[in-house]
């Protein structure tokens, strides 16, 4: 790799070439398939040295089977091996497809290796790049379960980390899209290629609760100019303030029966223009559901100027299985998803059909089942400027 990109590599598997002086020649230092205690700790202080001073790491496969008993190392490479299955075939997803060790892989990659299963799982304290799927392969005993990362990144203690699981096998160093991937780990860890690995860390992220007075909050759309718009579902349409505080903007006339009311709101993509807000609601004394256009001016709902969209027929005399969520796509079409509308509670866990007189709401044979019904359906029009809509091409 170095021959063909333009850097230099020195190997070594001598421990006393871990001194300050010389460490300071380099851009990156590779673990490669490192086990067990490695280093004194003279050693050990020249390389967390090396790395606050800015240095990078990169840990392929034993790295993580390395230095147990030196706490420092087992943060900076993230998780320590915990056990592995036989050789085998498995599906690695790609959770980053932006970042240079990732980019170039599809998003589902199936290749043959040793496949880790780590102690402790680090999503949270690293940046993870590609998990396994366990259900492509059997990991024995040591199974992490439905989140396996077994590719990661992160800034640590001044530096740089990367770490890959996969590379125990020969072959894998005359794969190619393995050697891209160890390629652009080297080339961020160095530092010479930019990447982004703060995502999906812990300390990324704040929790801010913006309203903690709800009742019963069913859908929300965030707004350019900062606001936060929810929908309360007896009815209430509710304004997050860009500075705190909650105001309530309009309230509809809903039922609420069963599992009925305002249940979606969704921004027009125009809305910083036009101020319209649709809204996707249960109008009571009617077998209907409403998704209709209103006109917001400020923080007020014009609830007059309304105008109804698009009618979903409903059933209303029994639970369950209401929806309505709303979302615009990139070219101006509505999506709407609906409940099925139909009560699946005797059917002992199976697929709701009753065919008997009498019947129908314990049948999602006329909802969900069927193409003449709305109900139970992820839907799409394109609404126009006059209040109708048109169906998009396909």
């Amino acid at each position: 790799l170095g021959a063909d990109n333009g850097f230099s590599v020195d190997h070594t598997e001598e421990p006393t070439d871990f001194t300050s002086e010389n460490l300071a020649n380099y851009d990156v230092v590779v673990w490669l398939s490192t086990t067990g205690d490695v280093l004194n700790s003279e050693q050990q202080a020249a390389f967390e040295e090396y790395i606050q001073s800015g240095g990078g790491y990169a840990g392929i496969h034993a790295a993580s089977d390395t230095e147990y008993g030196w706490e420092w190392y087992g943060d900076l490479v993230g998780a320590y091996f915990a056990g592995h299955p036989a050789n085998q075939d498995a599906t690695v997803v790609v959770e980053d497809p932006a970042h240079p060790s990732t980019a170039h892989l599809p998003a589902l990659w199936d290749r043959y290796d040793e496949w880790y299963s780590f102690g402790d799982n680090p999503r949270g304290d690293v940046h993870v790049l590609a998990s396994l799927d366990e259900e492509s392969y059997d990991p024995g005993g040591n199974a992490m379960g439905e989140d396996h990362p077994i590719a990661w990144c992160q800034d640590f203690d001044g530096g740089r980390a990367w770490y890959t699981g996969g590379g125990h096998t020969e072959a894998s160093f005359a794969e190619p899209a393995f050697l891209e991937h160890i390629l652009g780990g080297l080339q961020t860890a160095a530092g010479v290629v930019d990447a982004d690995c703060t995502a999906g860390l812990d300390e990324s992220y704040d929790k801010v609760a913006l309203d903690e007075g709800t009742q019963n909050p069913m859908d929300l759309a965030p707004a350019p100019d900062g606001r936060t718009f929810y929908v309360e579902r007896d009815g209430r349409v509710q304004i997050i303030q860009a500075g705190g505080g909650t105001v309530t903007a309009g309230t509809l006339d809903v039922t609420t029966v069963q599992e009925f009311g305002l249940v979606g709101i969704e921004l027009d993509p125009d809305f910083s223009a036009n101020g319209w807000v649709y809204l996707y609601y249960s109008p009571p004394g009617s077998p209907t559901d409403y998704v209709s256009r209103f006109t917001m001016d400020g923080d007020t709902l014009d609830v007059g100027s309304e105008e109804v969209v698009l009618e979903v027929p409903v059933q209303r005399d029994e639970c369950c299985h209401a929806g309505g969520a709303l979302q615009f796509d990139g070219q101006g079409n509505l999506y709407i998803a609906t409940g099925d509308n139909t009560n699946p509670f005797a059917s002992d866990g199976y697929t709701p059909i009753d065919e008997r007189d009498g019947r129908s709401a314990w049948d999602a044979q006329g909802t969900s089942g069927n193409t003449n019904s709305l109900s139970g359906k992820v839907l799409r029009i394109h609404p126009e400027d006059d209040g109708t809509y048109t169906i998009p091409d396909g």
